[in-house]
């Protein structure tokens, strides 16, 4: 096993009340064993108050149960109706926040350029992106995979320097895979996984190393292990599978038999 961080992300996306996830952390986190891998909580903003004070008060470290954010928008303040600042995630004492995932790129129609900008304000105000990139399933079956993770990755991480990519959590998302059931194989993650790394290593040489990339797509506690124990594989950004505590659970169990 490499020195990677471990790394199991719960997407919550529109799911889960204040009073939701209060009981879903107090439960899960007093469920859950120490251990080398991190389990990010990212529910919706409306709940992130009520997961800071349940994680806080759960008595779990930061490098065990944490939490962040779904989304923001990069500039400090202004008229941007509906959107918040990483000022006010950090309030709350986010460390944590999802950039360019497949459904806002698709359904808010986020450009690259406006993803990479997210990326690097992220970093500046001391959030950790998570930095979604993947393709769709007619880009796939056209033999276009490299060229629009090359896209991706080039744009997203614009202007950043070695140690700022260093402090970025890269999620490969299959589109075609997200929400669908259809998961892609070990062999087709890895092999997307390994060529997002070739991608870091001409940016930053073997520092890419010490970046951890994760698998999000259809993940579900019968396919973690199969996935997670991939050599560039770190971990897992899950959706629906993370919204129940026992699912969360069998999930990190199999990443913790990753770990090592």
């Amino acid at each position: 096993m490499n020195n990677r961080k471990m790394i199991l992300a719960a997407n919550w996306k529109m799911n889960m009340t204040a009073a939701e996830a209060t009981a879903f952390v107090k439960e899960y986190s007093a469920k859950l064993a120490d251990s080398k891998v991190i389990t990010i909580i990212l529910p919706p903003l409306t709940a992130i108050p009520a997961v800071a004070s349940a994680c806080k008060s759960s008595g779990k470290s930061d490098s065990v149960l944490a939490y962040g954010a779904q989304n923001y928008y990069f500039t400090q303040s202004g008229a941007f109706t509906g959107e918040v600042s990483a000022d006010m995630l950090k309030e709350h004492a986010c460390g944590y926040v999802i950039c360019g995932h497949s459904e806002r790129r698709a359904i808010f129609g986020e450009s690259d350029e406006l993803v990479g900008k997210k990326v690097a304000r992220a970093i500046e105000t001391g959030l950790t992106p998570i930095f979604c990139i993947g393709e769709t399933l007619e880009e796939r079956e056209g033999g276009k995979l490299e060229a629009v993770l090359s896209r991706q990755v080039e744009k997203g991480l614009s202007g950043l320097t070695e140690a700022q990519i260093e402090k970025v959590i890269v999620a490969y998302e299959p589109v075609w895979a997200i929400g669908t059931g259809v998961v892609a194989t070990p062999e087709q993650a890895e092999e997307a996984h390994a060529f997002v790394r070739i991608l870091l290593r001409k940016r930053m040489g073997e520092t890419c190393e010490k970046v951890s990339i994760l698998y999000g797509g259809s993940v579900k506690p019968d396919n973690v292990d199969s996935l997670v124990t991939q050599p560039n594989i770190d971990g897992a950004l899950v959706g629906g599978a993370s919204l129940k505590v026992n699912s969360l659970l069998a999930l990190h169990v199999g990443c913790v038999k990753a770990a090592g």
